[in-house]
């Protein structure tokens, strides 16, 4: 699908809300600017959505001056077709409440608009496959629906209403967070009323539109096209399926490759980085610029480090995600761990990422352990944590931006900075 002068479409995305979900990588940084294979969320959304749409609609709040900056420097100089505008939601109060806000700034659509999460990677093939009905919405099956909303749908895909969290376990079909309107939407922003928890929900839009017109309910393309990031440690599993899709190895001309490294798998490598002498990297990994690897260490993918990152002497490093400007010192060992930017580990830091009875990793959210669905889960660290030598973090542990640790100190809960 391509746009045209009469085709005007534009996509809003929702990225005003503040994840503690995802803390400790949010404390310091909007979810929409997490990264995953050395991209941001945003650019992940926006690559899915070009060619498909002419403006792009980012409503901000939580951090919002960082999402702007990134935008101005980096989205409009790589889409330059697309316009990007801005719109305020000074009170996070629900997906429902964008709605509220938005009939102003989408006054001259002639047909739809589509509005999605902020913490959602969709893949192209299902933008265009919804931008084919007049409304309709994302929806994935799932094996057990009690921690969503039940879709309910007729024989024809038809949406009738949606059960929020069923008492009993049951496989069904689940909201992905992606949606189809015509102006006709906003007729309802009177009626909708804030849900228990305090908000207005996009869903009791759908609901009330139902009843006047066919809404599509649109399963995704295949089971990999939907990638909610709910929570940090989310991240890895993204990254591992976007690593996957490396069919060959992009190694810049402007990298410095040393005698006697080992390249096996596909292999990234941005330009200005330098591997040296002894390095061993099983793909698929990348490795962003300006970098310096080596010597005598091991990365193993699915990895990725971002750009002016150094991974010292005899280090290993292992299904993990490595910030901006990260530096993990010699006889360090990084598994299945996300590292935000500006962390230094000292030397000999262990990352523990297996429980001695296998059972999956829990980690604290709010106060409460809970089941991360990992059974391997090294640590998750925010920006500008700096360890001692010889620190040792047990599973699922995570540190707040900017803490730190002494030498020989043993990790065995989360250590929470300032919010």
């Amino acid at each position: 699908m391509s746009i045209t002068k009469s085709n005007n479409i534009k996509a809003v995305i929702m990225a005003a809300g503040k994840s503690t979900r995802t803390y400790p990588l949010t404390v310091t940084k909007p979810k929409p600017l997490l990264k995953i294979a050395n991209k941001t969320l945003l650019e992940h959304q926006v690559e899915a959505l070009s060619g498909l749409v002419n403006e792009i609609i980012i409503v901000i709040g939580y951090k919002q001056e960082m999402i702007k900056e990134f935008v101005e420097i980096i989205l409009k100089k790589k889409y330059q077709s697309l316009t990007f505008t801005f719109i305020e939601q000074k009170e996070q109060l629900g997906t429902g409440h964008v709605l509220t806000i938005l009939e102003d700034k989408i006054s001259d659509v002639d047909e739809k608009f589509l509005i999605i999460n902020g913490d959602d990677i969709f893949v192209k093939e299902d933008f265009e496959a919804l931008l084919k009905e007049e409304s309709g919405f994302l929806v994935y099956n799932v094996d057990d629906v009690t921690p969503y909303g039940a879709v309910i749908a007729d024989t024809k895909n038809n949406f009738i209403s949606i059960h929020e969290k069923p008492s009993k376990p049951k496989s069904g079909l689940v909201n992905c967070g992606a949606y189809l309107f015509t102006r006709d939407v906003f007729k309802f922003k009177n009626e909708v009323k804030k849900s228990p928890r305090g908000e207005y929900e996009i869903v009791d839009f759908l609901v009330l539109l139902a009843k006047s017109k066919k809404v599509n309910v649109l399963k995704v393309v295949r089971a990999s096209a939907w990638f909610p990031i709910s929570f940090s440690w989310s991240l890895l599993d993204v990254n591992s399926h976007f690593l996957e899709q490396l069919s060959q190895n992009n190694i810049s001309n402007e990298a410095v490759i040393e005698k006697k490294v080992t390249l096996k798998g596909n292999i990234v490598v941005g330009k200005g980085t330098l591997l040296k002498s002894g390095t061993y990297i099983e793909g698929n990994v990348i490795i962003g610029e300006n970098c310096t690897i080596g010597p005598n260490c091991y990365i193993r993918g699915p990895t990725s480090i971002d750009d002016n990152s150094k991974v010292g002497n005899a280090v290993e490093i292992k299904g993990s995600i490595l910030g901006n400007k990260a530096v993990v010192g010699h006889l360090s060992y990084v598994g299945d761990s996300v590292i935000g930017d500006n962390v230094n580990l000292g030397a000999g830091t262990i990352t523990a990422n297996l429980r001695h009875d296998h059972n999956n990793i829990k980690s604290e959210i709010k106060g409460s352990l809970i089941e991360t669905g990992r059974r391997k889960l090294g640590t998750i660290m925010g920006d500008g944590v700096h360890t001692g030598i010889h620190t040792s973090i047990n599973p699922g542990g995570k540190l707040w931006p900017n803490t730190t640790t002494i030498a020989g100190q043993v990790v065995t809960a989360d250590i929470k900075g300032e919010i």
